[in-house]
């Protein structure tokens, strides 16, 4: 279980110089290693700067590391752009100030509106905010993944879904694929946002209930979904596979819709046709088990 929700600086290094194998780095090796992935020195030659400076970094007892510096790091590293920019969030945080409480996210009308819209276009579409919580979405995706909507208010969380509902297991035909996304997801908003008190209840509960959790969590990866597929395993229509795009309301940045598309003609547009012509959600569909798990620290 996760002893604190702030991210370490040190446990992000050593793990992203775990996982950089020498041949990977350009770097020639010699004689056994005791541990997987680059030494300090190593990683202190790449990133052109001395090693008593990159064991300080790396130690936590240097913070001020310029962006330059950081950025020669994440350019050793190899590290993609969302690590890159959870690197410069959690080296060069601010001071802690003390943390108003969140307005509650809610979703614009026309970005229901919006959601709506997809249906029409056989688009599932939903809305998450921050911790992953599920701000809404439209009948398709109901149908598709779950229905949130109907869910207490506490648990519309897509993590707590993926982690915690048996049909979640069953639905995502690579399940350990999207588990890692959702856990480095929560990663990048910890970033973020270390002092919130609501991540941290959704972390603590999700250590306690999914060992698989407690071990994503501890590899420190991070993770911004833009664009990809997913493939599915519905228990009505059987197997699909949906491209989807990330967009960003105006109104909220830290608000994704995501959209999801068929081809035309393909088995999957014709399964989300048979979907969409499913008339009730709640009978369609097996219950969910999250629907009824309650968790006191979770708000709206």
């Amino acid at each position: 279980m996760p002893d604190q929700l702030e991210p370490s600086l040190a446990d992000f290094l050593r793990a992203a110089r775990g996982r950089l194998s020498p041949d990977d780095a350009g770097i020639s090796d010699a004689g056994r290693r005791r541990v997987d992935g680059l030494r300090r020195e190593e990683l202190a030659m790449l990133a052109g700067v001395s090693v008593d400076y990159y064991t300080r970094l790396e130690q936590g007892r240097s913070k001020s590391a310029s962006l330059e510096v950081l950025d020669a790091i994440a350019d050793a590293l190899q590290l993609d752009d969302s690590e890159r920019t959870h690197l410069h969030t959690i080296a060069r945080r601010e001071p802690t100030r003390r943390r108003r409480a969140d307005k509650p996210q809610r979703l614009h009308e026309s970005t229901r509106e919006l959601l709506a819209t997809f249906d029409t276009a056989l688009q599932p579409a939903f809305v998450l905010g921050r911790r992953l919580d599920v701000l809404g979405h439209n009948r398709l995706a109901g149908l598709l993944v779950a229905d949130f909507e109907n869910m207490p208010a506490a648990v519309r969380n897509q993590a707590r879904f993926v982690f915690l509902d048996p049909h979640a297991r069953d639905l995502y035909s690579d399940w350990d694929g999207v588990a890692a996304d959702t856990a480095a997801m929560l990663r990048m908003d910890a970033g973020k946002h270390s002092d919130d008190p609501r991540l941290g209840a959704l972390v603590g509960e999700l250590s306690i209930h999914s060992p698989e959790f407690v071990k994503l969590w501890a590899r420190n990866r991070v993770h911004e979904r833009s664009v990809g597929t997913k493939r599915y395993h519905h228990p009505v229509v059987g197997d699909l596979t949906v491209a989807y795009q990330a967009l960003t309301p105006g109104d909220d940045p830290e608000q994704t819709i995501f959209v999801y598309r068929t081809e035309p003609g393909s088995a999957s547009r014709h399964a989300l046709q048979l979907l969409s012509g499913i008339a009730d959600v709640p009978s369609a569909l097996p219950a969910t088990e999250t629907a009824v798990r309650r968790t006191p620290d979770a708000g709206a």
